[in-house]
C-alpha cells in the first residue's frame, strides 16, 4: 500500500503530460520540457539514496519509510494546487520542478528501504513470491494513477482536463500518502535488522559500500540499467509515444496502458513463485534476451494501429514481468545487512537517475532529432545488452539466508551467522 502510494505520483505524471505540458510549458518544446520535469526528480534520488540509504542501516528501516511517503504525498498533493505558467510565467515551471526535486529526494529512500524490509521479513523460502507484491504495488501506483485520470478525462471531458481536471488526480496522493504513512508508521522492524543492530558488527555506511563492496554494486547497477530503461520507456513515455506516433487518443491510450498494466499486475505473483523454484538468475536471463531480440519486432507493430499496440506492449510486458517480480528477492540479497539499505540505495539509484528517470526525455530527444519511431525499442534492446553483461555477475541467493554480515550466496553451502567481533 505505501510503495503504490508513492508511485500513484509516476502514474498521475506519465497520464496527465498532454495537459501538464499546456499548463506549465507551453510553446514547441512543451511535451521535451515536461519529460524534463520527469527526469529531473530522478537526478535527486542518489543524493536521496545517500542520505536515507545510511539512516536506514542505522536507524531501522521503519523509520524511513514512514518518513518517506509524508514527503512524497505532500510534494504531489501540492502539484495540484500550482498556478500555471499563464498565471505566474515562468514562476509556475520552476515551482513544479522544485516539488520534483522534493519527489525525487524522498523516492531516493523509497524503494531500497521497501525492498529490503520485504526481503528481510519473508520467508528465504518464498522470499520472491512474497517481494513480487512490492512490484504489483508499483504497478498499482502506475494502474491507480492511469485509472484516476482516465475517470477524470471521461467525468469532465478534455476542455475541462486542460482547464482544472488534471489537478483532482494529484490532490488525491495526500489521503493515500497519510494511508500509507499510517501503515508503515505500525509496522515492526525487520527482525534481519534487529539481529545485527543488537550486536558489534563491521561499520557500514557508503565508504564501505565503495570500498569492499563495488562489485555487488556495479552488477546492481548494470542491472538497473536494464530494468529501468525498459520500465520507463514502456510505463511511462508510452502514452506520449502513442499519440504521437499513431495518433491514438488520449482515452484510448490511457485505457491500453490500464489494460497492459493489470496484465502485468495479475503474473507479477506467479513469476515470483516461480523464481523460489528455478532461481533468481534463470529469471532475468528470460527476460533480458527476450526483450533483446523482441523489442524491435514489438514496436514495429505498434505503429500498424490501436490493437498492435496493445497486443505489442502486452507482450513486452510479460517478458518484462521476470525482472519487475524478482527485483525485491534479487538485489536486497546482493548485501549483507549492515549495508543492505545503503548498497541498494547507492547503486539502484545513481543507475536509475542516469538511465531511467532520462529515458522519457532521451527517447523524446532522439524521435524529434531523428525522426525514427522505432528508436525506444533500440534503447531498451542496448540496455538489455548491459544487463546481460552484468547478469554474469550475478550470485545465485534463492533460498539463502540474509541474516548476518557475509555476502549471500547459495553456492557457499553456509547460513550467514553475525558477527559478534569488528573485521
Amino acid at each position: 500500500m505505501g510503495n503504490a502510494t508513492e508511485w500513484f505520483d509516476y502514474g498521475v505524471y506519465a497520464a496527465t503530460t498532454t495537459y501538464l505540458t499546456a499548463a506549465f510549458f507551453p510553446g514547441s518544446f512543451g511535451t521535451l520540457f515536461t519529460m524534463l520535469g520527469f527526469a529531473v526528480s530522478f537526478m535527486l534520488r542518489p543524493l536521496g539514496g545517500m542520505v536515507w540509504g545510511p539512516l536506514g542501516d542505522r536507524l531501522g528501516r521503519k523509520v524511513v519509510l514512514a518518513t518517506t511517503i509524508l514527503l512524497m504525498a505532500a510534494a504531489t498533493g501540492a502539484i495540484g494546487i500550482l498556478p500555471t505558467h499563464s498565471q505566474v510565467g515562468w514562476l509556475a515551471p520552476v515551482l513544479l520542478i522544485a516539488l520534483r526535486v522534493v519527489q525525487g529526494f524522498s523516492t531516493g529512500g523509497e524503494y531500497g528501504g521497501a525492498a529490503t524490509y520485504l526481503a528481510e521479513t519473508c520467508s528465504d523460502k518464498r522470499r520472491g513470491f512474497f517481494g513480487s507484491f512490492l512490484e504489483f504495488g508499483t504497478l498499482g501506483g502506475f494502474v491507480g494513477g492511469s485509472a484516476v485520470v482516465l475517470a477524470c478525462q471521461l467525468m469532465v471531458g478534455s476542455d475541462a482536463m486542460y482547464d482544472w481536471g488534471w489537478r483532482i488526480p494529484f490532490l488525491i496522493a495526500v489521503p493515500l500518502g497519510m494511508i500509507g504513512w499510517y501503515l508503515r508508521s505500525h509496522l515492526d522492524e525487520s527482525p534481519v535488522f534487529t539481529e545485527v543492530a543488537e550486536h558489534e558488527h563491521p561499520k557500514g555506511g557508503l565508504l564501505q559500500v565503495v570500498t569492499t563492496y563495488r562489485r555487488e554494486v556495479l552488477t546492481l547497477a548494470g542491472l538497473v540499467v536494464a530494468l529501468n530503461v525498459v520500465n520507463y520507456t514502456l510505463l511511462t513515455y508510452q502514452p506520449t509515444y502513442l499519440q504521437k506516433t499513431i495518433g491514438m487518443g488520449e482515452s484510448a491510450t490511457t485505457a491500453m496502458m490500464l489494460i497492459g498494466q493489470v496484465v502485468m499486475m495479475l503474473v507479477l505473483p506467479f513469476f515470483g513463485r516461480l523464481s523460489d523454484t528455478v532461481g533468481r538468475r534463470p529469471m532475468w536471463l528470460f527476460s533480458l534476451v527476450g526483450l533483446a531480440v523482441f523489442a524491435l519486432p514489438m514496436y514495429w507493430l505498434m505503429g500498424k494501429g490501436a490493437g498492435w499496440a496493445i497486443f505489442g506492449f502486452i507482450v513486452l510486458g510479460l517478458l518484462y514481468v521476470p525482472q519487475l517480480a524478482t527485483i525485491s528477492s534479487t538485489f536486497p540479497a546482493i548485501f549483507p545487512t549492515h549495508v543492505r539499505y545503503a548498497g541498494f540505495a547507492l547503486g539502484y539509484n545513481v543507475s536509475t537517475a542516469i538511465f531511467g528517470g532520462t529515458a522519457p526525455l532521451v527517447n523524446e530527444a532522439a524521435i524529434e532529432a531523428t525522426g525514427w519511431s522505432l528508436f525506444p525499442a533500440a534503447y531498451m534492446v542496448g540496455a538489455s545488452l548491459v544487463g546481460l553483461v552484468a547478469w554474469q555477475y550475478l550470485r545465485e541467493t534463492v533460498g539463502t539466508s540474509l541474516r548476518g554480515t557475509e555476502v549471500p550466496d547459495s553456492n557457499s553451502g553456509e547460513i550467514p551467522v553475525v558477527t559478534r567481533a569488528v573485521a
